[in-house]
């Protein structure tokens, strides 16, 4: 997994409306934890959003600070929902040699062949909870879809993983399913249709029968 670098400097400054400050100039307030001592840190916001396009969970970044590296995972951050401007970001620190838990996307991959025969593939799972060495942690997990006719599933235990992670779901927990649900909303939508027609028909004979009767 490539991994990207942030230049960070040291925040000591913790007074009421310090943080809003820094963000007018152009910085992002962090700390790093987990793995080390607290450190308060801001990052420059340019920077920052030039290299990270989407925030990611499974990504490791290594911080430079004044005294030496860290590498870390993004564990939580603050978004202005108006801006989309990134406020606040948690950083928490790894260790190489210690295993690690984390979130990866799941990428599909073809085309489900009961979604062509008019299925619909569903999807119940877009990530999932791994374990690894921080050197095993992989930008995904791939599932190939292409061989799913209607009525199928795939299980987390189809599920193909790179050696040394360990996937924290059950085996039998579904990921993907094809369904026959368009095929079932077509049935239901015929049947009410005849229902409607039948009753507009029994409505039509009960009018010509009130017509017969005034004029009998």
């Amino acid at each position: 997994m490539e991994r990207k670098t942030l230049t960070t400097t040291k925040r000591t400054d913790f007074r009421k409306g310090v943080n809003r400050r820094l963000r007018k100039e152009g910085k992002i307030p962090a700390v790093i934890y987990g793995h080390t001592e607290p450190r308060a840190i801001a990052l420059d916001e340019l920077e920052f959003n030039r290299k990270f396009h989407y925030m990611s969970e499974n990504m490791i970044i290594t911080l430079k600070t004044e005294d030496r590296d860290y590498d870390v995972l993004i564990k939580d951050y603050q978004e202005d929902v108006l801006t989309e401007r990134i406020m606040h970001i948690d950083f928490f620190a790894i260790d190489e040699k210690s295993e690690l838990s984390a979130r990866v996307p799941i990428h599909i991959e073809g085309s489900a062949a009961g979604v062509r025969e008019g299925g619909i593939l569903e999807t119940y799972l877009y990530e999932l909870d791994i374990q690894c060495l921080p050197k095993d942690l992989p930008d995904n997990i791939s599932v190939d879809i292409s061989p799913l006719e209607i009525g199928d599933s795939i299980h987390v235990s189809d599920l193909e993983v790179p050696e040394g992670v360990k996937l924290l779901h059950e085996d039998e927990q579904v990921l993907i399913h094809v369904s026959h649900q368009r095929i079932e909303e077509e049935e239901v939508e015929e049947e009410e249709l005849e229902e409607g027609l039948e009753g507009e028909e029994g409505l039509e004979g009960e009018e010509v029968e009130g017509e017969e009767e005034e004029e009998a």
